[in-house]
């Protein structure tokens, strides 16, 4: 498999021709969608998903399927049939990738703001993306493990404690919109010094095979 890491928590997934696409929420490149046969969307959040550019998608390709939790699709009134209804623990095909749903719910922000729902896809038994949470994915093992590194939610032990937890073979940064140069050189010398394991920050564009 391709994979392609574009701007914020946004993911491509190419093979053989198929495309799937995580989170491209309106601070991604509109390129991600480019050719694509399948949407995954991991919670409501605003910098995760964007409907103005998934109605335009479907409008080139009316094919495309959006699969998110049921939160999510209440929201995607606008996409006309196109959205199917995800749950953790359900396994499905999408864009002919086998997909698993994990989780449940956004990581905690404060005690005061109720955690919207969240869930993370485990693409092909190997590309891990948790949108904003750290829930492993028990019993699966993963090739390559997407951390969120940034957000008023985390804090970098967790980042840390959790790739640890999950232990895969390589880890690129995930969620790092919100960091400047500055912030960046701090967290990706800390990950990589700590995580036990290769670790990377993707510029957004960058492909990796996974």
């Amino acid at each position: 498999m391709r994979v392609t890491k574009f701007e914020h928590s946004c993911v491509r997934v190419e093979r053989d021709g198929a495309v799937l696409v995580i989170d491209p929420g309106p601070w991604a490149d509109p390129a991600a969608l480019d050719g694509v046969d399948a949407v995954l969307i991991t919670h409501e959040h605003f910098d995760h998903l964007d409907v103005d550019k998934l109605a335009d998608t479907l409008a080139k390709r009316p094919s495309v399927t959006v699969h998110a939790h049921e939160a999510v699709v209440a929201k995607l009134a606008a996409l006309d049939g196109a959205t199917r209804t995800v749950a953790s623990g359900d396994a499905f095909e999408a864009a002919g990738f086998g997909v698993k749903a994990y989780g449940g719910l956004h990581a905690l922000l404060h005690p005061e703001v109720t955690p919207v729902p969240n869930l993370g896809f485990l693409v092909e038994d190997s590309v891990y993306h948790p949108g904003d949470s750290f829930d492993v994915p028990e019993g699966a093992t993963v090739e390559t493990l997407f951390v969120p590194v940034s957000g008023p939610w985390l804090k970098a032990s967790e980042s840390v404690d959790f790739i640890r937890a999950i232990s895969p073979r390589r880890v690129y940064a995930l969620h790092d919109g919100l960091l400047n140069e500055f912030g960046h050189m701090v967290v990706d010398g800390s990950l990589a010094k700590l995580a036990r394991c290769e670790y990377a920050r993707l510029e957004p564009g960058t492909t990796v095979t996974a």
